[in-house]
């Protein structure tokens, strides 16, 4: 009989663990909470209407890619369109537009600070290094931090002479390498920076790791696509193959209690079903688990997973609006930053993104989707009055700002709603509100970083708040991993 794996929770990494594991032929039934797939990368209607609910912009699809060689080892190539121009990041010292290729990116950049050329240029040339050589191991993939045997010798496998030349920047921030080339007091730049890592390491280039932020400022440069109708077409793609290789994926089951007994893992849901497993990979937010798992089971989790539980992160304001672009002098752009210049969170800054004009998933012809969503401190929303002076004061900071880009945005209008942090526990299970995973400091990351592994036997962990965090790449390297240690296997080439 083939061994039972339980996926709880139909987010991107456990999509991406299912669907290999079900390849590999593994008996794969996935339950999911919400009538949606896709977690923070799924979607909703209102007719005539698709939203998406978080992530936009697709990434990891180019060839070598994380998403790439899943969909390809799946046999599930997907419609993507890549974009040479990927974002315009509206500051007010200036409209900076990020170019997929690299010379063309920073020779533009630099243009808006003549005097600082020369440093930009060096610091730029630093990190496009780093980056290559850091990017050579999400090749092979190593599992960090490892936790076995096996994932030691794949980690020393992986291992090359050029990858010493890390070693000096792997406790160091990127604030640090700014300061090195005489750019840490040049905000506007540094700013354009923030505003990319906010989104992308969840914190800002004063406390990110150096190392995971070069990767994330370059890898636009590999590849940042548009893929029609939304992100959650990665989760449809994967469920998809999941059954055709046997496995369930069942929506909406909420599980409520998880237990390990005589070496098999129990489940029960809300509609009092039960589940037995050989294991099962938790895709489901990590607060969750305490109230899931029995006290004498939760008291075995590893040290950070424990204490990741009990960390705050991010919550957010997303605004759901649709759009008669006859109303307006031109389409919206399918992806855009807007900043006050101020905070990078509370609606001073925000990251914007609009279907195409002739994206028929998203709307009907003469309309556009858009979502807007602003990093918050989940200290805001603790009452009833803040929480609805909290919405309405961040809605009307972006719009405003919105209306100072587009002008008439306001009038081309036609649906709009809010996702505040009690819609977002509400539709995707998370506690407060929670989303994005960790700052990627260096104290929360590479070696120090929460491992797919729980402590607990056959349980694995995945999703943003797992190395390699946030965003579908981290979501899905890390449903990679516990795949990888469910089937004794690689899997992917």
């Amino acid at each position: 009989m083939a061994k039972r794996i339980l996926v709880i929770g139909a987010g991107i990494g456990g999509l991406t663990a299912g669907s290999l594991l079900a390849k590999e032929g593994y008996d794969v039934l996935v339950l999911e909470a919400a009538t949606e797939l896709g977690g923070c990368a799924g979607k909703y209607k209102r007719y005539p209407y698709l939203f998406p609910v978080g992530a936009t912009l697709g990434m990891g699809l180019e060839p070598g890619g994380i998403h790439e060689r899943v969909f390809r080892h799946l046999g599930k190539p997907l419609d993507i369109e890549p974009l040479d121009r990927v974002m315009d990041m509206v500051h007010p010292t200036g409209v900076f537009t990020f170019h997929k290729d690299r010379t063309t990116h920073v020779e533009q950049l630099a243009a808006h600070f003549p005097e600082h050329r020369a440093s930009i240029l060096s610091f730029y040339a630093e990190l496009y290094h780093t980056a290559r050589i850091t990017r050579t191991l999400m090749g092979p993939l190593p599992a960090l931090p490892p936790q076995n045997a096996r994932e030691w010798a794949a980690l020393t496998a992986a291992l090359r002479p050029k990858h010493m030349r890390l070693l000096p920047h792997f406790h160091q921030t990127l604030g640090q390498r700014l300061k090195k080339h005489g750019l840490h007091e040049l905000h506007a730049f540094r700013h354009v920076l923030d505003g990319l890592l906010i989104d992308s390491m969840q914190t800002t280039s004063e406390d990110v790791s150096y190392l995971l932020s070069a990767v994330a400022l370059d890898i636009y440069h590999e590849g940042a696509y548009y893929v029609p109708g939304g992100l959650y077409r990665f989760a449809e793609v994967m469920a998809q193959s999941i059954k055709e290789n046997g496995g369930h994926v069942k929506k909406p089951r909420t599980v409520q209690t998880l237990d390990y007994r005589n070496g098999l893992w129990y489940a029960t849901d809300q509609r009092g079903n039960s589940y037995e497993a050989d294991a099962v990979v938790f895709n489901a937010p990590i607060q969750l688990l305490p109230q899931l798992l029995p006290s004498p089971l939760h008291r075995q989790l590893k040290r950070p997973l424990r204490e990741g539980i009990e960390t705050p992160t991010w919550t957010t304001l997303t605004l759901y609006l649709a759009v008669d672009t006859a109303k307006l002098e031109a389409p919206l752009p399918e992806f855009r930053q807007l900043s006050s210049g101020e905070a990078m969170d509370e609606g001073h800054h925000f990251f914007m993104s609009a279907s195409r004009p002739d994206d028929r998933l998203r709307a009907p012809a003469g309309f556009q989707t858009v979502t807007v969503s602003t990093h918050s401190n989940p200290n805001y929303w603790q009452t009833p009055e803040d929480y609805e002076a909290m919405r309405t004061q961040l809605s009307e900071r972006m719009l405003a700002l919105i209306e100072q880009a587009v002008p008439g945005f306001r009038n081309a209008v036609v649906h709009s709603e809010s996702g505040a942090p009690l819609a977002w526990k509400r539709y995707t299970g998370r506690p407060n509100g929670y989303v994005g995973g960790f700052a990627q400091t260096p104290g929360a990351a590479l070696f120090n970083a929460i491992s797919h592994h729980s402590g607990l036997p056959e349980l694995y962990v995945c999703g943003d708040h797992i190395f390699p965090g946030g965003g579908t790449i981290g979501a899905a390297a890390s449903g990679i991993h516990c795949a990888r240690s469910v089937s004794g296997k690689a899997l992917l080439t």
